[in-house]
């Protein structure tokens, strides 16, 4: 190898090593105070990704949002967080994967719910632009007006989604008992794995909306629950580069599945391989009539 070949490969290396994500362990806590209207399983969900969001501003910075309801300072090194809503667009960072199970303290300040939780994860420093891809959770119509975080039982539930670059798109239910199902690639995709083109907008689940090619293998979906109120959370996985969805089996109700502890391993795995794949959580709740 002559000394110019060596030259540029020690170019290039330099110029990776500057581009390298920095990942750090971290442990996040956050005590919520709920309002009369939020239930205990809602209070804890918003502890936890607010813990998340908190432990990354922390580490890595907040980005300048244009969201009203989030206020963010800085005063010695920390960021200072004053919660209106959740956004994870907010800060330059992303959580990779939970280190083992996260805590929560349940107490009460007169009537008031008041929830703290703690957990131990992997964050990642976001130094590039991922890809700015748009999904909405829609609820009894296919347009994105329908768009809507609570169900009540008996709706029917879709997923609009747009990419500005062709890639590939996986979507998982988590339920309240911890178990995630594979919406996305469809049950009779055998590959399982689902491209997209880009700048096109796609509505799972419906088969009006489907493509012709994939009308006689759109699964659909409606919500139920057992319960007043159930806490479910929708993860939309997508990526530039090609990946296979976790290894699952048929379930009880008919559904791909598998342990939630394993779908966030297999999603931690991903992740760690692919600096292009980027998730969206959107957290949903599903009523009885």
């Amino acid at each position: 190898m002559n000394r110019s070949i060596i030259s540029v490969v020690l170019s290039l290396v330099a110029f990776c090593g500057a581009f390298a994500q920095k990942s750090l362990t971290v442990d996040a806590e956050y005590t919520y105070r709920a309002s009369e209207d939020v239930s205990l399983g809602q209070a804890k969900q918003t502890a936890l990704e607010r813990a998340k969001i908190q432990a990354i501003a922390d580490a890595f910075g907040t980005i300048v949002s244009e969201t009203n309801s989030m206020r963010m300072s800085n005063k010695n090194g920390r960021s200072d967080i004053d919660f209106l809503s959740i956004s994870g667009s907010d800060v330059k960072g992303e959580w990779i994967e939970t280190i083992g199970q996260p805590q929560y303290q349940i107490n009460y300040d007169g009537e008031t719910l008041v929830v703290t939780a703690k957990c131990k994860g992997r964050i990642r420093e976001i130094v590039a632009n991922g890809v700015d891809f748009q999904a909405k959770v829609l609820r009894n119509g296919t347009d994105d007006r329908s768009e809507s975080e609570t169900f009540f039982s008996g709706d029917n539930f879709y997923v609009s989604f747009t990419s500005p670059v062709a890639g590939y798109v996986a979507i998982y239910l988590v339920d309240v008992g911890n178990m995630a199902c594979c919406l996305l690639p469809y049950q009779a995709q055998q590959d399982g794995i689902y491209s997209v083109k880009a700048n096109q907008r796609y509505v799972f689940f419906n088969v009006d909306e489907a493509l012709p090619t994939e009308k006689p293998i759109v699964d659909l979906y409606r919500m139920t629950t057992l319960f007043p109120v159930e806490q479910n959370q929708i993860y939309i996985v997508f990526s530039t580069q090609p990946f296979v969805k976790a290894a699952d089996a048929v379930g009880k109700g008919q559904l791909r599945e598998l342990k939630g502890d394993e779908f966030q391993k297999w999603l931690a795995k991903c992740r760690k391989r692919d600096t292009n794949m980027s998730v969206k959580m959107i957290p949903i709740a599903i009523k009885k009539q």
